[in-house]
């Protein structure tokens, strides 16, 4: 028996290196040596040891990032070292100017070395990651520099924070409890933010990268922070034996230990060298998959940090140098305004093809009416366009000395663009918008991308083109009318032809096979994301369950309110939907969650389940489902009639609740012996 444990556990353990080993070859280095699907298989493997036996599951393993725990509150912590901002400048003059005059600061104390170490400028939120016996045991937010917000449940499911130091254990300084402090950025790559946005409603997308990573660290769910696919960059490394190790060393360091630096750093003895780095990156960057608005300069020797130390808010040996925003000037040609699929109405500037931030820019958004009125606007005119957050171009003047005399005031539509409606404005709205949603096409045509789109009913080949078509031609008037389309109607069809036919008829069946959940977030319910559709369907497995709810219940469910609970309310009340519904039901969609599994055991039978804190060995939905296995309901609030709470680790006002009211209260530990 003692063999065949020792087998288990060698096998866990060698899961492990493999799985990291792959991890970094993906992150850090861009060159798997696996491919996607090989790579799960070795961690489903990992994760059916640990369940099977927990005794198997370490800090560190590869399998406690997926995670699962809802942290309802994130407790300040104070910084061992105060975290300050760096001072901005975007003149190389100024830059020439702090380099000369940390030579003569160190030339006081009789030392010539002056060497800088320039470091790319990550766009994203900073955090700090303390590392205590080499394993992560906290990271939290900057906040005002001495104080910040414990997220370490979040910051463990991001791929680039390593959750042991490893093979850096040497450097570090020796004897139990030593502590070692990385500190860095976290952010978003660009085609993550794109595909993070497509998921979302239109009212509700994020405006950059940058945004997004900080709304994402303050999600109270882990689980859904570990689906938003963040980076984490590190940049400052403290608790080494050897205190005096410079700067430079460190970056290589970090990168052993399997942290991701960027790569692009580099000595620089002198402000020739740090000219030349500056200038090779402001035509570079645009080909990186991140982004970048500047380059970090720092002293290479420590040593010389405390001596000469730091203003109240930033160090003198280091300084950022932020690139100016991206410009262009060119001439607006026209401007068009679109209709979204729910109905709002949005000026969009078509202009002269211009590059900019390395790519050629041809339309700009100009957002709203209030927006155009501001700006002055006229066809004809010469404008400036920026990237905002070197993403999404914006005109953001109108060069009105050098209006031309056959300029022209841009006309404001009153009606709907697409289908003649009298536009409206809602009291205490800036966007107008179209109210006829049953007979718009435009709002048509949006809903059904939207419900075809990867992240909800992934209908493959279902383009704009083609729906386009289908709109115009009163084949398709909801969503539901795509599961009765025949091959022959769309053979005939412009570029269709019975290959393609057939492959969009393939599409839509198989997307019958999609969870009730992504029909949800393919309903195109307003403010309804991913997320929220995820838990609804948990609180409302059914799409009759769901409609039979009371504003007050729907809101009642973790993170939907009171504004959510009323847009529900307010779709299922709408006249087309119950034949919409109804035509999805005679498709076969999945209108309800799945059957639920057979039974394993009655242990949980007639107990309300409620988790708190962060378990150890199970993410929070794994160990839902071992409830319901077990004949248990789970329920998100703490009340009277709740049966069980199991408390995790950092448990907080949901345990302190159910101590005050008497419930019955145990531990991972205990959880695990009623399974």
């Amino acid at each position: 028996m003692m063999g065949g444990a020792d087998a288990l556990r060698r096998e866990a353990e060698e899961l492990r290196v493999q799985i990291e080993r792959h991890n970094r070859l993906y992150y850090l280095e861009a060159k798997p040596e696996i491919s996607d699907y090989d790579f799960d298989r070795l961690l489903l493997r990992l994760v059916e040891l640990e369940r099977a036996h927990p005794e198997l599951v370490t800090p560190d393993s590869p399998t406690q990032r997926v995670g699962g725990a809802i942290t309802r509150e994130f407790p300040p912590v104070e910084h061992r070292e105060p975290m300050l901002s760096l001072s901005n400048t975007y003149s190389i003059g100024e830059v020439e100017e702090f380099e000369g005059r940390v030579g003569r600061l160190l030339e006081a104390e009789g030392i010539r070395s002056r060497d800088m170490v320039a470091e790319l400028k990550f766009d994203g939120v900073a955090v700090s990651l303390l590392y205590r016996d080499g394993v992560l045991v906290r990271g939290a937010t900057r906040g005002d520099g001495r104080r910040g917000d414990d997220i370490t449940l979040n910051l463990r499911t991001i791929p680039t924070v390593p959750l042991s130091l490893g093979t850096l254990d040497t450097p570090f300084s020796n004897g139990e409890g030593r502590e070692v402090e990385v500190r860095g950025e976290v952010f978003m790559q660009k085609k993550d933010f794109t595909e993070l946005n497509d998921t979302r409603p239109e009212e509700d997308r994020f405006a950059n990268p940058r945004n997004a990573t900080a709304g994402t660290l303050k999600l109270q769910d882990s689980a859904e922070v570990a689906t938003r696919r963040l980076w984490f960059v590190a940049y400052y490394l403290d608790g080494l034996k050897d205190p005096d190790t410079p700067h430079f060393r460190r970056l290589q360091l970090l990168e052993t230990a399997g942290f991701f630096t960027g790569g692009h750093y580099r000595l620089c003895p002198g402000m020739q060298d740090i000219a030349a780095f500056i200038d090779r990156w402001n035509e570079e960057r645009w080909s990186l998959p991140y982004e970048t608005d500047g380059v970090v300069l720092k002293l290479n020797d420590v040593r010389q940090w405390k001596t000469l130390g730091a203003t109240s808010k930033s160090p003198r040996w280091a300084i950022a140098y932020k690139y100016p925003a991206q410009q262009a000037t060119t001439v607006l040609r026209d401007v068009v305004f679109q209709v979204g699929r729910l109905g709002t109405i949005t000026p969009v500037a078509e202009l002269k093809p211009v590059r900019l931030a390395g790519s050629t820019v041809s339309r700009s958004t100009l957002h709203n009416f209030d927006e155009m009125r501001r700006l002055g606007i006229m066809l004809g005119d010469r404008v400036i366009i920026e990237k905002s957050g070197e993403v999404i171009p914006k005109v953001i003047r109108v060069v009105t000395e050098e209006r031309p005399a056959d300029a022209r005031p841009v006309g404001l539509p009153s009606l709907c663009p697409a289908c003649g409606t009298p536009i409206i404005r809602e009291e205490g709205e800036v966007g107008y918008y179209c109210p006829n949603e049953a007979g718009c096409p435009a709002q048509l045509k949006g809903r059904i991308l939207h419900f075809a789109s990867r992240n909800a009913m992934d209908i493959q080949n279902l383009g704009e083109a083609l729906v386009d078509q289908l709109v115009a031609l009163g084949l398709v008037h909801d969503p539901g009318d795509l599961y009765f389309l025949q091959e022959p109607q769309l053979r005939n069809l412009e570029r269709m032809g019975a290959k393609s036919a057939q492959n969009v008829v393939r599409a839509l069946d198989e997307s019958r096979s999609q969870s009730y959940a992504r029909l949800l977030f393919a309903l195109g319910i307003r403010h309804i994301g991913q997320a929220t559709a995820r838990e609804l369907a948990r609180a409302f497995p059914s799409i009759a369950a769901l409609e039979k709810a009371t504003e007050a219940e729907l809101a009642d469910v973790a993170d939907i309110g009171p504004v959510i609970a009323r847009s529900i309310r307010e779709w299922f009340e709408k006249p087309a939907v119950p034949a919409l519904l109804e035509k999805l039901r005679d498709a076969r969609l999945p209108l309800a969650a799945e059957e639920p599994k057979p039974l394993i055991n009655s242990n949980f039978e007639g107990l309300s389940v409620v988790f708190t804190g962060a378990l150890l060995r199970h993410d929070r939905q794994s160990a839902s489902e071992l409830v319901l296995e077990r004949g248990g309901k789970i329920v998100s609030t703490v009340s009277k009639k709740t049966g069980l709470v199991v408390a995790g680790t950092e448990a907080g006002s949901k345990l302190e609740k159910a101590i005050k009211l008497g419930l019955r209260v145990i531990s991972e530990e205990e959880f695990e012996a009623m399974l």
